[in-house]
């Protein structure tokens, strides 16, 4: 059987372990064109364990039109290379896969030139798959048909690691609440911090930890630590009890997931996220189940997320113990079922016979 030209920009270690399993499945090759891996986290330090190969848009389209895949999958961001891929598959005859992740199209000068082109893309592509129904529900509106979810995952195995022994943050009289993330606008660290001081929770014995990003001149409560490694990430999900994710939108940026919300889901935290966030627009952070969804950009409706929670230890618990159980369907396996599907309703999967 043929394998799926799988074209992405690059491979974020996180990703890895499902496009594994993809290939386990399906059978793929991976086309990595390179590019920016800001939004993706770090990029995979090993040897990949599956085929692939680098190319640019040139010999990506070559590729895609040459007949030695059965189907192309290739994403919405890249510039040329989601273009280089539609116009060789099209070429080619070879059936072709959108993985789509925008639900707001980013406005620049910029992306106003991408747009026309990438709405034809969600039209034309013979399916469509998307990291959630909130970007589902944005693509079809668009255009698209025969669209599928390939929900969002990590390791889960990993992040839940029974043994794991909580980060030496000294002892904390209260909750402890985390922001994880980098220091730039959209990640929404100047409402939290507002947010934060209003509460008074960090007079109160309550502190804040914030990693990746650094708060000149902390408020009372706030501590700042440098990014972690996965290792170091998991023990201090350990010792924090409330995941804050205060993500906003800007002209260039809606958060597509924040898989930050997967990893502290599987250490069992309740989950404070913004409607700015895909990851509750996608349905895993449930406001009032595993967690309180809050509007994006309102100090104050953050301010009393915190408060509440800080004061109910029963319902932290019981939030964290609901978000341990539903992050379990966000696995590798899911994922991997996602772009199955895709291909079964081609007539193209591996797990309903040969095709050539």
């Amino acid at each position: 059987m043929k394998p799926v030209l799988f074209v992405t920009g690059n491979a974020p270690a996180y990703r890895v372990g499902a496009l594994t399993r993809l290939n386990e499945v399906e059978g793929i090759e991976l086309c990595l064109f390179g590019g920016s891996s800001m939004h993706g986290g770090p990029r995979y330090a090993g040897v990949l364990p599956l085929p692939h190969r680098t190319a640019g848009p040139a010999q990506i389209a070559r590729l895609a039109a040459g007949g030695g895949y059965r189907a192309v999958v290739c994403p919405t961001g890249g510039r040329l290379a989601p273009l280089a891929a539609w116009g060789g598959a099209r070429r080619g005859g070879v059936p072709l896969i959108l993985w789509a992740s925008l639900w707001a199209h980013p406005r620049s000068a910029a992306h106003a030139v991408s747009y026309l082109p990438l709405r034809r893309l969600y039209r034309t592509a013979d399916a469509v798959v998307t990291y959630g129904p909130h970007v589902s529900a944005y693509v079809t509106a668009r255009g698209a048909r025969n669209v599928h979810v390939a929900p969002q995952s990590v390791d889960n195995d990993f992040w839940r690691e029974p043994a794991c022994a909580p980060a030496d943050l000294g002892a904390s009289p209260g909750v402890r609440f985390l922001f994880v993330g980098r220091q730039s606008p959209e990640k929404g660290l100047d409402v939290l911090l507002r947010a934060w001081r209003a509460s008074g929770l960090g007079t109160a014995g309550a502190e804040l930890v914030l990693v990746g990003s650094n708060a000149a001149g902390p408020p009372a409560g706030v501590r700042n630590l440098p990014a972690a490694d996965p290792v170091r990430m998991r023990e201090i999900y350990e010792a924090c009890d409330v995941l804050v994710i205060p993500s906003i939108p800007t002209r260039t940026f809606r958060e597509p997931w924040a898989l930050v919300a997967n990893e502290a889901m599987n250490r069992g935290l309740a989950v404070v996220a913004t409607d700015a966030v895909g990851a509750a627009a996608g349905g895993l952070v449930r406001d009032g189940h595993n967690g309180i969804v809050v509007p994006a950009g309102d100090p104050p409706a953050l301010s009393r997320a915190l408060v509440r929670l800080a004061g109910d230890g029963e319902l932290r618990a019981g939030m964290g113990a609901a978000g341990s159980r539903d992050i379990l369907a966000y696995s590798h396996d899911a994922w991997a079922a996602g772009f199955s599907g895709a291909l079964q309703q081609l007539g193209l999967s591996a797990r309903v016979g040969s095709v050539e």
